[in-house]
C-alpha cells in the first residue's frame, strides 16, 4: 500500500475552502452594492466552519464586509484560531 501523506490533503482542503471563504465575502459584498440577491449568513458561516474562515476573515478585512455584525467579528476569528490549532495538532502530533 503507498504511503498516504493526509496532511497534505488537509492542507489542499483547507486552502480551497479558504479560497471559497474569500470569494463568499466578495461575492456578497459586491451584490450588497449592487442590491441584487445575497448570500446568507448561514452560508457564509458554514463555509468558514468547515475550513475556510482563514479566507472568511481576510476577505472580511479586504472587502470591508460584515466587519459591523459582532457576530461575524467574533465568530469568524475564532474558527480560524481553532482551525489553526487543529492544523497545529495534526501536522505536530501526527
Amino acid at each position: 500500500m503507498p504511503n498516504f501523506n493526509y496532511k497534505i490533503i488537509i492542507i489542499i482542503y483547507m486552502v480551497i475552502m479558504s479560497i471559497i471563504g474569500f470569494a463568499s465575502m466578495g461575492i456578497d459584498k459586491k451584490r450588497a452594492i449592487n442590491k441584487k440577491w445575497r448570500t446568507s449568513e448561514k452560508t457564509l458561516f458554514i463555509i468558514a466552519f468547515l475550513g475556510g474562515a482563514a479566507g472568511s476573515v481576510l476577505g472580511m478585512r479586504i472587502f470591508k464586509h460584515k466587519t459591523k455584525h459582532m457576530k461575524f467579528v467574533i465568530f469568524m476569528p475564532l474558527f480560524l484560531v481553532l482551525q489553526i490549532a487543529a492544523l497545529l495538532f495534526i501536522c505536530i502530533v501526527y
